[in-house]
């Protein structure tokens, strides 16, 4: 039952992460940026329980770490992947539309 305390804990931090940044950009919520946070997320989550699962007993200060490694996990990986060009990565980026009038 700890494990998935910490695997929500990292969740729920990558989650607050994407949901911060998105309010800070002032754009309009673009879902395939928040489900490359999620997918992060996950990711961030099954490491964090795969780590926890060899120790003993679980306090806070551990789930306010598993917390924090989901956030950083989720902002490292999104600048990554932003600066790489697809910032809704492992999601695939979407196909651009032709302009009209443009050359």
């Amino acid at each position: 039952m700890n494990t998935l305390y910490i695997a929500l804990a990292a969740l729920l931090g990558g989650i607050v992460a994407a949901l911060l940044g998105w309010l800070e950009s002032g754009e309009p919520f673009n879902l395939r940026k928040f489900g490359g946070s999620l997918i992060r997320s996950l990711i961030a989550a099954a490491i964090f329980a795969a780590g926890y699962q060899l120790s003993g007993s679980i306090g806070i200060i551990d789930l306010f770490y598993a917390f924090l490694g989901g956030a950083g996990v989720d902002v490292i990986g999104n600048r990554i992947s932003g600066s790489l060009g697809n910032g809704s990565f492992p999601l695939t980026k979407p196909p651009e539309t032709p302009r009209e009038g443009g050359s």
